[in-house]
């Protein structure tokens, strides 16, 4: 957790470090003003760690405002970033061809202040963009077929949400209209992959009658994410079940003698005091065979000994990136970015791109996503549901 706080102020100072560098180059501030920009920068760069004592002080008002400015800022600031220095890449490549060719390269330089502003009403342009796209929840359908299940079950229809971050940023609001699409979807199974809270969940029961509508007739089931240890464990645990899901923290259930669900914890519950760790092949092993067997996990990395143990996984965390191009990064980190994977003849991989958002409160190509799953007898006609189709296949265990 610390090195993760050290090289998350690291990065983020750095950007203030380039969009000051901007500043000063295109605008010339005097000391008063260099000053100010400094003063406020600074307080950005510690916003995140203030909105945490905040809400640990019981100050939610305060909170609020430092959230909603200091990710707002965020969001801004990166896109900023991402494009001002794409923008310098070019003016240097320019630059550089102008003396290799020994051409007179200024006529197809920017100016420092257009090469400031331009990249600018992009960020804020994008920004507008990615806040309303964040709102606009997408049904992404899956659909398998399968032996495991009964011809005459018919189809049973799995929805997975993930990475909500239920907080100062997602509230009663956001949840409401998740909530109006899963009931859409009409559900036998509700499943979250983790992150369902965000770090602190003092003011957050306000929305626990919103999940409370949902009764889909298989159950509710969960799993930690990195996010719920980060909240403090053992509340985010009473918070989950109030909304009526079962946490399923390194076990497995087998419901309705149709599925069987294992759940596995986040690893960052590894620094938690009485973890105990649980060997993912193990667990699937105890599991009736002649079910289809589901696996939940939060971080979308594959146990090469647990492949073919299971024939769904169902993870999220990605976010997909949640904003371009922070997406290449994620990418290059999670090899099971986003979408649904073929790990063997068996088992598969789903996932979800994140219902919520965390931080800057926008997404840009990276929409947020409640994933519907319907499972069906080999042989039986495949149903549509409305959303796109992500894929489809057919699989069984021997």
């Amino acid at each position: 957790m610390f090195r993760f706080l050290l090289m998350f102020f690291l990065l983020y100072g750095g950007l203030h470090g380039y969009a000051f560098w901007k500043i000063r180059s295109a605008f010339f501030p005097g000391p008063v003003i260099s000053v100010l920009v400094a003063a406020v920068m600074a307080l950005m760069i510690v916003a995140p760690a203030l909105i945490r004592i905040s809400e640990r002080h019981g100050l939610e008002w305060t909170a609020r405002i430092l959230s909603h400015a200091g990710y707002a800022w965020m969001g801004i600031l990166f896109l900023f970033a991402a494009f001002a220095l794409a923008f310098d890449l070019c003016r240097l490549l320019v630059f550089l061809s102008g003396l290799v060719w020994r051409m007179e390269a200024v006529p197809f330089l920017l100016s420092a202040r257009f090469a400031f502003f331009l990249p600018l009403f992009l960020a804020l342009g994008i920004f507008v963009y990615g806040w309303f796209d964040a709102r606009n929840i997408r049904i992404e359908s899956l659909t398998i077929q399968t032996d495991k299940i009964p011809p005459e079950t018919g189809r049973l229809r799995l929805v997975q949400i993930s990475d909500i971050h239920i907080g100062l940023m997602n509230g009663p609001g956001f949840v409401s209209r998740m909530v109006r699409v899963i009931q859409e979807a009409g559900p036998d199974l509700l499943l979250s992959t983790g992150d369902l809270v965000d770090g602190q969940i003092n003011s957050i029961e306000k929305v626990l009658p919103l999940f409370q509508e949902l009764r889909p007739r298989l159950g509710k089931y969960a799993v930690t994410g990195n996010h719920e240890f980060y909240a403090g464990i053992a509340q985010a645990s009473e918070f989950t079940r109030k909304a009526g899901f079962q946490m399923l923290r390194g076990e497995g259930v087998t419901v309705a003698g149709l599925i069987n669900i294992v759940g596995i914890d986040d690893p960052t519950g590894r620094a938690v005091e009485g973890h105990r760790p649980v060997e993912e092949g193990e667990l699937l092993n105890t599991m009736p065979v002649q079910h289809f067997t589901l696996l939940l996990k939060h971080l979308p990395l594959v146990d090469k000994h647990a492949v073919d143990r299971f024939d769904l996984q169902l993870s999220g965390h990605t976010h997909k990136g949640q904003i371009f191009p922070f997406s290449l990064i994620t990418r290059w980190y999670f090899p099971f970015h986003s979408g649904s994977f073929r790990l063997s003849d068996i088992s598969r991989l789903h996932v979800s791109r994140g219902t919520g958002t965390w931080g800057p409160p926008i997404r840009f190509l990276s929409p947020p996503e409640v994933t519907v799953i319907d499972l069906v007898a080999a042989g039986n006609p495949v149903e549509r549901v409305s959303g796109r189709q992500t894929g489809q296949s057919s699989g069984g265990r021997n």
